[in-house]
């Protein structure tokens, strides 16, 4: 048995002061109790945080996940650097076939023993999207949900597919939402021109998440002087659906970010990077499948600066953004990176710091700097 000492353990109920205890890879005990060991970390002085688990990011390190097996693990050793011990690696729309080669892809990096975090699994961003809030997805690839292609994949891949954002107002009948829902993968409106009525017709088929809310998703609108409510105030009227919000502080503003958290709590929000590959690099110009972006002031951006194209952020910038510039108090910031979407992913055993979770913690200091990481009870950065 190994263990961290540590005086701010930040635990769901606040701070603590004594030891974590962990032995094959799991939490054995969190107490001020003096065990005899045969290692120790001391931590004092620093925060010890449950791992960040990042539910949206497409690479990072100049490697997308849309690209190679070795690129995909290269990606997720990045993001592990920065604190992220588990991670849905997302592949943005794209020619099915291709999508489904990520996917292949994915399934051998969930099983490689290179990796020392944890893969969730993947997350598909289209090709079901909104041509009217593409963003910076490929209008050339967005399709209304087509069951000959989306069927046969989810048969295969059930257990690889651990989410896809889609709009549900192209979801003729919900057909969609009822296979995702039959296969267990988490559906998620998202790059949506949703109405009210549409998002209520998927959350009652099983879409529980709003992909990067205020980012390509629909607000009020008019029909012949009558107001429509969009996914936005869908999000705030429905207390149990989750949003995630891409906490750059580019994306969204510190106030806004503030407001969502004021009005949906720290337990409905999950903060993801949504980092595109040449995250960590000093790269300035890319492409995400076809659609090229430069990156400028610290986030990326279409060519003509029209619009954002996605992050170049870690999931240790989240939580820096939330406490230091939007004012979150810090055990609700590190829940919305942890505890809440584990919930989200259902995923056992991750997000908080407890006897028989797993032993995945990040280690930071008061700026939120990462100066460690263990992955199942492994210190992968010391």
């Amino acid at each position: 048995m190994e263990r961290i000492k540590c005086d701010r353990i930040i635990l769901s109920d606040g701070l603590f002061d004594g030891y974590i205890y962990f032995e094959n890879g799991r939490i054995t005990d969190v107490t001020a109790s003096d065990y005899p060991v045969i290692g120790e970390y001391d931590a004092t002085g620093y925060y010890v945080s449950p791992g960040f688990i990042d539910i949206h990011t497409h690479g990072g390190g100049g490697n997308p996940f849309e690209g190679s097996v070795d690129e995909i693990v290269e990606g997720c050793h990045f993001h592990l650097r920065h604190g992220t011990t588990s991670i849905c690696p997302t592949i943005s729309a794209a020619e099915f076939t291709s999508m489904a080669r990520s996917v292949e892809n994915i399934r051998q990096v969930m099983d490689d023993p290179r990796v020392k975090g944890t893969v969730i699994g993947a997350h598909l961003e289209g090709p079901y999207l909104s041509q009217r809030q593409a963003g910076a997805q490929c209008a050339d690839f967005i399709t209304a949900p087509r069951s000959q292609e989306y069927l046969p994949l989810l048969e295969k891949y059930a257990d690889v597919i651990a989410r896809w954002s889609y709009a549900p107002e192209n979801d003729v009948g919900e057909d969609f939402a009822k296979a995702l829902k039959q296969y267990g993968v988490v559906a998620s409106g998202g790059h949506t021109d949703a109405t009210y009525d549409d998002m209520l017709r998927a959350m009652e088929h099983g879409c529980s998440l709003i992909t990067h809310l205020y980012s390509c998703t629909s607000t009020v609108t008019r029909d012949h002087g009558f107001r429509r409510l969009g996914v936005i105030e869908t999000a705030y009227l429905m207390k149990d659906l989750f949003v995630e919000i891409i906490c750059d502080g580019k994306h969204l503003p510190p106030e806004l970010i503030r407001m969502i958290y004021q009005i949906k709590g720290a337990d409905r929000i999950a903060l993801v990077t949504d980092c595109l590959a040449l995250a960590g690099t000093e790269q300035t110009h890319g492409f995400m499948q076809s659609t090229e972006f430069i990156i400028e002031d610290g986030v990326c951006k279409l060519m003509d600066r029209s619009a954002f194209a996605g992050s170049i952020a870690t999931a240790d910038r989240l939580l820096r953004v939330a406490v230091h510039e939007a004012g979150i108090p810090l055990t609700d910031a590190v829940k919305m990176l942890t505890s809440t979407p584990a919930r989200i992913m259902k995923l056992t055993g991750k997000g908080c710091i407890a006897r028989g979770m797993d032993a995945d913690l990040a280690v930071f200091d008061e700026h939120i700097q990462i100066k460690g990481v263990f992955a199942k009870g492994v210190a992968v950065l010391p």
